[in-house]
């Protein structure tokens, strides 16, 4: 039976969500091996991102399994008030199973998706929705330009040609081009031929022509909105990415759910469905996040010029092309063996 009445009932108010959620997805089994430094590198990521990002949002983290280390770091962020929503799953449920957790879940209009291993730049968020918001129809929006497969974008270059100006070209310069696919493992002297013989897809359109999503009256309209009242262009790539994107939510649920059997390699589900669906997939124009890695090795090379590094004999040896083939085939059948 029960005594006395719930307190909840006298409560009048409740608080509301912010207009937009951040989303992040964060797996770190171990703290050794390849992600010895991956809990400093979570850590810098989630700094960077409450650095100026030009709007208001609340942080949702879904963690996908990770050790007691990290679980422990992200319920201390949770109490201290900068994650506002954080899920702790017991199991690696994959990227797929974790997007149908968050992006059906998460309370905001707008979700900016991250993986954990981001790094920010001021006005990161405002950027990506002030795009968001202008263009018609859009699917995705990534914070920084870089060169993405172009069967991915062909509804955007479809739209774009009948509709804004298009234009093809090196916009990306080329350190741009670079500094982001040095972290993708890759060596200066195979981009050199890829940057030579791909290009990038310049849109810009006049604000005269755009589509607010939004039929509010001038003093509720959001920032971003208003300030483009002030421009009269605004400028974007052709292209987006799994890896970081802004989207309504409602444009997400078309696309749920992702049935993916592997933790990691079928995310491109997203990128195709959104191409097939005839949603543009957009890039800010100027390099406004970063991929991480698993090291903070970049901001060790953004600190320290890369050609000016005392290399030892032997990281030379380890960077010889057949001997780092067979110590990565050696270390890949070891991590097979643990978590396979």
């Amino acid at each position: 039976m029960r005594k006395g009445q719930n307190p909840a009932k006298f409560v009048k108010d409740v608080a509301k969500p912010e207009r937009i959620t951040v989303a992040l997805l964060n797996y770190i089994p171990f703290l050794s091996g390849f992600y010895a430094e991956t809990l400093d590198v979570l850590k810098v990521s989630l700094e960077s991102m409450h650095k100026d990002a030009g709007l208001p949002f609340d942080l949702m983290v879904f963690d996908n399994g990770s050790c007691a280390e990290v679980r422990d770091f992200l319920v201390k962020e949770k109490e201290e008030g900068r994650i506002q929503y954080l899920i702790l799953s017991e199991k690696n449920m994959g990227k797929g199973g974790a997007w149908n957790v968050m992006l059906a879940g998460a309370p905001g209009e707008i979700i900016a998706y991250t993986d954990s291993d981001v790094l920010f730049s001021p006005k990161w968020l405002s950027r990506s929705v002030e795009i968001l918001e202008t263009f018609p129809n859009v699917g995705m929006v990534t914070a920084r330009p870089f060169r993405t497969p172009p069967e991915f974008y062909e509804s955007t270059l479809k739209w774009a040609r009948e509709n804004a100006k298009l234009e093809d070209g090196q916009f990306i310069p080329w350190e741009t081009f670079l500094e982001f696919n040095l972290s993708l493992g890759q060596t200066e002297e195979e981009n050199r031929k890829v940057y030579a013989e791909t290009r990038d897809w310049r849109i810009t359109m006049s604000l005269r022509g755009a589509e607010r999503r939004s039929n509010l009256p001038a003093n509720e309209e959001t920032a971003s909105q208003q300030a483009l009242a002030a421009t009269s262009e605004i400028v974007a790539m052709a292209g987006a990415s799994h890896w970081q994107f802004t989207a309504y939510k409602s444009t997400l649920q078309q696309f749920l759910p992702f049935d993916m059997d592997k933790p990691m390699g079928q995310v491109r589900q997203l990128d195709k469905r959104m191409n097939d669906a005839g949603l543009l997939r957009l890039m800010v124009s100027d390099p406004l996040a970063m991929n991480m890695s698993n090291t903070l090795g970049y901001l060790r090379w953004e600190l320290k010029e890369r050609g000016k590094r005392k290399v030892g004999l032997g990281k030379r040896v380890l960077e010889v092309g057949v001997v780092k083939k067979i110590l990565l085939a050696v270390y890949n059948k070891i991590f097979n063996w643990y978590y396979s």
